[in-house]
Formats: C-alpha cells, sequence, structure tokens
C-alpha cells in the first residue's frame, strides 16, 4: 500500500497465483480499505496488480474438497470486500492490466471506475467448471446489463477490453504503457475537488441505484439540500461567482 499525491495504491502482489483472491487476501483488501477510508490525507484509492493477471477470482487450491461452511464464510467475505469498495468514502479506480476473471471481473465491476490497458480481457468463466458465477454476476450485471451480462455468463467466454469499454464494464482502454499516467491523470482530476462533496456523491450514488425513480428524487433532494448547507457547497458557489478557484476546507465531515 502507497500513498502519493493524495492517492493510495494497493497492489496485488501475488503474480505466480495470478492474483487469486485466497480467503486471506480477500480480509487483508477489506481491512485495507477500511483503514484507508478513515484517513483524510487519503482522496482517491486505486486498486492494481503485479503480472500478466488483475486477478483469476478465486482461489480453486483452497476450495477443493471443502466443508459447506468454508464455502459460505468464503462468499461471505466476497460479498464484505465488493461492499467495502462501495462504503469507503473515496472513489476507487480499478487499475486493469492484463486478465480479470470471475471474482476478478467482479471487483472490477464494483469498483466506482475502471481503466483498462489494451491488453486486458474480462471474463465470468465460472460455468466451465460447475460454478456459476453468481456472486460476480451482481455487479456485472449492474455494468452492463442483462443480456450482455447473461451472454458472458451463459458461455464463459472473454470479451477483450474495447467491448468491455463498450459495455460499460471499464470507462476507458489505454495503451499498456499509458495505463498508470491515465490512472494517474483519472486520480488527479478527482482530486481537485472537495473530499466531502465527493464522499457525499457516492454514498447517494449507490442507494438511489435501488430505488425507483420517486423515491430516487425523494432521497436526492434530501442530501442536495444538506450538501447545500455544507462550508464546503458555500465556498464553491461563493468562489464561481466571484470568478475565482475555490479553497476546499477540504476534509470529510465538513
Amino acid at each position: 500500500m502507497d500513498v502519493q499525491e493524495r492517492v493510495a495504491r494497493i497492489t496485488l502482489t501475488n503474480p505466480k497465483r495470478r492474483n487469486a483472491l485466497s480467503l486471506g487476501l480477500m480480509e487483508d483488501l477489506i481491512e485495507a480499505l477500511r483503514k484507508l477510508g478513515e484517513r483524510t490525507d487519503v482522496a482517491v484509492i486505486v486498486i492494481g496488480a503485479e503480472g500478466p493477471a488483475f486477478s483469476a477470482g478465486h482461489d480453486l487450491s483452497e476450495m477443493v474438497d471443502r466443508d459447506a461452511g468454508f464455502y459460505t464464510r468464503l462468499f461471505e467475505v466476497c460479498t464484505e470486500l465488493m461492499a467495502a469498495v462501495h462504503e469507503v468514502p473515496q472513489p476507487v479506480i480499478a487499475e486493469v492490466a492484463g486478465v480479470a476473471t470471475a471474482a476478478g471481473c467482479q471487483l472490477v465491476a464494483a469498483c466506482d471506475l475502471a481503466v483498462a490497458s489494451a491488453e486486458a480481457t474480462f471474463a465470468t468463466p465460472g460455468v466451465r467448471i460447475g460454478l456459476f458465477c453468481s456472486t460476480p454476476m451482481v455487479p456485472i450485471s449492474r455494468a452492463v446489463g442483462r443480456k450482455r451480462a447473461m451472454e458472458m455468463l451463459l458461455t464463459g467466454d472473454p470479451i477483450d477490453a474495447n467491448t468491455a469499454a463498450e459495455w460499460g464494464l471499464v470507462n476507458r482502454v489505454v495503451p499498456p504503457d499509458e495505463l498508470r499516467s491515465a490512472v494517474d491523470d483519472l486520480a488527479a482530476r478527482i482530486t481537485r475537488f472537495s473530499d466531502h462533496t465527493i464522499a457525499i456523491g457516492k454514498q447517494v450514488f449507490y442507494r438511489q441505484l435501488d430505488c425507483g425513480e420517486p423515491e430516487a428524487y425523494d432521497l436526492t433532494r434530501q442530501v442536495m439540500a444538506t450538501n447545500a448547507t455544507t462550508t464546503d457547497a458555500r465556498e464553491g458557489m461563493e468562489a464561481f461567482l466571484a470568478k475565482r478557484s475555490p479553497s476546499w476546507s477540504g476534509r470529510r465531515g465538513n
């Protein structure tokens, strides 16, 4: 874990195992995310990986011949990890240089933003080994829609990075040697703004997705009214009218 220019990087560092999401690794990721979520010097979190795979999903070697209790715990922790991505106040960006399959693809879909190398591929191949990618389908179907998600889930076929961008699984695709700079640029564009305002927006974004339109408007109008009373909102409006750059009080909770 590394923090520079208010951007924290979490790097998966087990390329020999294709950065498989073992139970222990997922627990470590949850702890890292929650600790970063409490830090006021961190405005953006990036999740990347070493080697040719972003993550190949769950570690099958630890899943063979286990009891039901282990499987229940494994998928509970996986769900906690995806929830932790949404619960931290900072935007989380997936930096995808290579293969993202099964729970690895799920993690990309769960991140708030994703930038992929042109060499990256994405798949939900669980059907091929008799273990349907049921938990990965949750964020993936919300990112790419029903028909495209079902195609990925039912065939297990990989999609390339450009298709992932066209379908909405990632925000943009860049040449491999430009991936890091593209992520840095995206993070820098976010860090220009009030952390508190970003945190408010991220939280309500996910809450309103599960509402019908009238309920979504009831929720968001209340949030906007409260947001308008904050120090940074007042500063932003006054700066705009005065044609000057805003000076954010900036930290969450203001």
